[in-house]
């Protein structure tokens, strides 16, 4: 399905980004949990030490995929093009780091789901006019998760977007909890992206679930 721009920022609004490694659980009780707890988007991400690799994360992906299909959860994938094309995942998101913005625009077709990363202004136009559907913006915080992760950012960068006409979807992403979400849709982002505040959580469901209710999402039935 092509998704329009006001239903990828409803699906932004709890966004749950999880591999194996970051796991305190099997991965699928914690996204069975996450997913009772109102997350509202879901990307496997199979980095860090002890990832799985070839048919074992292939395998994984599947499962987690069945899991997000049964619950009307669109499955982005983090990074391997190849595994998305193959799984025909409902998206990709992609860092600076990876294949070009267009190139994987063009391999996955205009009807799934493009989310780039983005530190910068410049970064930030680059994708719009790659063809991005929504744009990570971080670290927020401070984070341990990503080895890799650029220097703290803050709030600033999503208000200067904002400030400087940009209305494509955001996220923040980078050391975010149910305490300190809220202030980041103040800044102009239209949710929240979290790993370990939901995967090593004692309670997945309920870590999901007070981000939920912090960025105005929670369901209305509880």
């Amino acid at each position: 399905m092509t998704y329009s721009s006001q239903q990828i920022k409803e699906l932004l609004k709890v966004y749950f980004i999880m591999g194996s490694a970051n796991c305190l659980q099997h991965p699928e009780e914690v996204l069975r949990g996450a997913i009772k707890g109102d997350i509202t988007l879901f990307q496997f991400r199979e980095k860090g030490n002890g990832c799985l690799q070839g048919e074992d994360k292939l395998q994984l992906a599947k499962r987690l995929q069945s899991i997000c299909q049964e619950n009307q959860i669109p499955f982005i994938v983090n990074d391997d093009i190849e595994l998305a094309v193959e799984l025909d995942a409902d998206g990709v998101h992609i860092g600076q780091e990876d294949e070009p913005a267009e190139d994987v625009r063009r391999k996955i077709g205009n009807k799934k789901i493009l989310g780039v990363s983005a530190h910068t202004l410049e970064e930030a136009e680059h994708a719009i006019a790659a063809g991005a559907d929504y744009l990570g913006i971080g670290p927020i915080y401070p984070t341990l998760t990503k080895e890799d992760a650029k220097a703290v950012q803050g709030l600033t960068f999503i208000q200067e977007l904002r400030e400087s006409g940009i209305v494509i979807p955001l996220v923040g992403i980078g050391g975010i909890t149910a305490e300190n979400a809220a202030p980041i849709i103040g800044a102009g982002a239209d949710g929240v992206s979290v790993i370990t505040a939901i995967s090593q959580g004692k309670s997945p469901e309920a870590a999901a679930r007070m981000l939920a209710v912090a960025v105005g999402n929670e369901d209305q039935r509880i």
